[in-house]
């Protein structure tokens, strides 16, 4: 007797993008060789085979007109959420996709191949409930900035522990020393069901400690996989990534 082929699982890409930032008001709607930042992370997801649906989610409706402007799906959320992953379950409460990933709306440079990458970790380990990225640390200077979060992994490249420390720390002294662990970079795939579970769960000790929202994730004994690439999309969290940003891609647009 023949047996059913099981049917993939379908996989949403969600775009969070607020409006309000401190440094950069408006950030997703900032201009970028001639389109909205927004637009840029939206044609990278699109890029992506056998994506069910990529949509924008947002707090505001002038990145929902915009978003609409250029061909692209936008759901509003509310305002009051207190992490991404909370807005991110708001929208996937609504959606019947297996997978959901979570592309930040300040990655314009982010690689098709990696968000396709972190994706398939998922649809290939039914036992894994997320997935994430990280890329390797090879400044002392980004090492010890507390803004770069930095994850500790396992030999089979599960997560061991998130935190802006500069982790894992030597005892001797390292001359001439090139790699500095692993940089984590907010790029997510989770199951449906794990995202919606986590929503569910009050802020654990270490995830208010560290302010890292997926230590709630490995607090509660949820398995988090990690991607590894030397790809190190940079996001725009300051008027000299903008700048840095838009000067890549006006190169590009050269070539």
């Amino acid at each position: 007797m023949a047996h059913a082929r099981a049917t993939p699982p379908t996989t949403t890409v969600v775009i969070p993008a607020r409006y309000g930032s401190t440094r950069l008001p408006g950030k997703p709607l900032l201009d970028i060789g001639g389109r909205p930042m927004i637009e840029h992370v939206h044609r990278s997801a699109t890029e992506v085979p056998g994506l069910q649906r990529v949509l924008v989610a947002t707090d505001d409706i002038r990145i929902a007109d915009a978003v609409s402007a250029f061909g692209g799906e936008a759901w509003l959320t509310r305002r009051d959420h207190p992490t991404g992953s909370d807005r991110l379950a708001e929208v996937a409460r609504r959606l019947t996709s297996d997978i959901i990933v979570n592309v930040q709306g300040d990655e314009p440079l982010m690689p098709p191949s990696l968000i396709q990458r972190v994706a398939a970790a998922l649809s290939g380990d039914p036992t894994l409930g997320i997935a994430t990225v990280r890329c390797p640390i090879t400044d002392a200077g980004m090492w010890a900035d507390p803004h770069v979060v930095k994850v500790v992994v396992d030999t089979k490249g599960d997560a061991l522990y998130f935190s802006r420390a500069p982790v894992p720390h030597s005892r001797e002294a390292m001359p001439g020393r090139r790699e500095f662990g692993d940089r984590h970079i907010g790029l997510y795939a989770y199951r449906r069901t794990c995202l919606l579970e986590l929503a569910e769960i009050p802020p654990t000790p270490l995830e208010r400690i560290e302010q890292l929202e997926q230590l709630r994730a490995l607090e509660s004994g949820y398995r988090i996989g990690t991607i590894a690439t030397d790809e190190a999309p940079i996001g725009v969290d300051t008027p000299a990534d903008l700048e840095r940003v838009r000067h890549l891609v006006a190169a590009r647009a050269r070539e």
